[in-house]
């Protein structure tokens, strides 16, 4: 069995929105309030975990100040304690990404897990604690397997959403005798050793103008008015637009490599390094090269695909695939295609993927 999430729209009539609202309000105001309290613990010297923090809102639930937190579900409200500990847990491995206030203007969200929502598989009704009409989802894809928690989410721009995590089984993809090495880059996206080509939509760059334009006028309009609020939403559903458009390409391109090779070779890339590069990081961030990785991974679990990766400093780019011989001089990013000496005349991206080829088959061998 394996976890697998499902995206969907949906659409409360007034009552639901009003509950979604209470549910999102409480539970960031649970999270940031356990936050400030870790901090204030860590300050004196007191360390704080999951248990505490349970025991700190089952007091807060109990004083008069703060009894509105009774009016929506329980569930959520612990939920958002346990992302905060594996937030917490996550900077303590990594050293990065500290947890962070949220806030009311951006993103919101709220989590159910299979005791807070009841699913009819005949009906395919969906309905959440302490509503009592089903939500009204557009079901673009239908699952099998059962339910096991839903994230429910409103973006800025007032859409809402409904992720549904379900056990099912998800049956492997026919076995195909091919293999390919990818190179990632910028100017061209993926560029594979059996000539294929995926170009880089730089998304960001064609909305690039519209989006200045749009947070100029942002600027000229007083904090807080309704204007002000208008042009904070026009500039959010270009943002909106450009997430989706890069997310859309990004899973178009892994799903093809990955129903067409049984064996994908990549190089590990290390983006937080990548991305010190001030010149190239909005170029990197922009070509989704984490989330590419990420994809490549999950998907090849799934439908029963290998995934080799060689070592970041192996040198793919300037070592003749024809020779192995290494390029004699300085190297840098301006250099695109270069003679060997053995007379081969080599594409620098083509000629790294033909290489990242053959060093993960060799890894994979040994």
């Amino acid at each position: 069995m394996t976890q697998r999430a499902y995206k969907y729209r949906f659409y409360p009539n007034k009552a639901q929105a009003e509950i979604l609202e209470q549910t999102f309000g409480c539970v960031r105001f649970v999270y940031n309030r356990t936050l400030a309290y870790s901090q204030e613990q860590y300050e004196q010297g007191n360390k704080t975990n999951l248990s505490d923090w349970n025991k700190n809102l089952t007091a807060l639930k109990k004083t008069p100040e703060f009894n509105w937190l009774k009016a929506v579900s329980s569930v959520p409200l612990q939920q958002t304690l346990r992302h905060l500990d594996k937030a917490f847990k996550a900077f303590f491995k990594s050293g990065f990404g500290y947890p962070k206030f949220k806030s009311k203007r951006n993103k919101q969200s709220a989590c159910y897990m299979v005791n807070s929502f009841k699913w009819d598989a005949a009906n395919q009704t969906f309905t959440l604690a302490k509503m009592e009409r089903p939500l009204k989802i557009k079901w673009s894809r239908h699952f099998t397997g059962k339910p096991t928690s839903a994230y429910v989410s409103k973006t800025s721009t007032g859409k809402y959403f409904i992720s549904i995590l379900v056990n099912e089984d998800i049956q492997p993809l026919p076995k195909v005798n091919k293999t390919v090495g990818i190179d990632v880059g910028i100017k061209d996206l993926l560029v594979c050793s059996d000539n294929t080509t995926f170009g880089n939509p730089r998304t960001l760059q064609r909305f690039e103008r519209k989006l200045a334009r749009a947070q100029r006028q942002l600027a000229k309009k007083k904090k807080g008015s309704n204007n002000y609020r208008k042009q904070k939403l026009v500039i959010a559903k270009i943002h909106e637009k450009i997430a989706n458009i890069r997310a859309d390409y990004t899973h178009k391109l892994t799903t093809k490599l990955i129903r067409e090779n049984q064996t994908i070779c990549l190089e590990s890339l290390r983006v937080k390094n990548m991305v010190k590069n001030k010149r190239l990081a909005k170029h990197i961030l922009d070509a989704n090269f984490g989330e590419i990785d990420r994809q490549f991974d999950y998907k090849a679990t799934w439908y029963g695909r290998t995934i080799s990766k060689i070592d970041q400093w192996f040198p793919s780019s300037k070592m003749c695939s024809g020779c192995g011989a290494i390029y004699e001089g300085k190297w840098s990013l301006a250099i695109r295609e270069w003679i060997c000496s053995c007379g081969q005349h080599n594409h620098r991206d083509h000629n790294a993927s033909v290489n990242i080829e053959v060093e993960g088959l060799r890894l994979l061998a040994a």
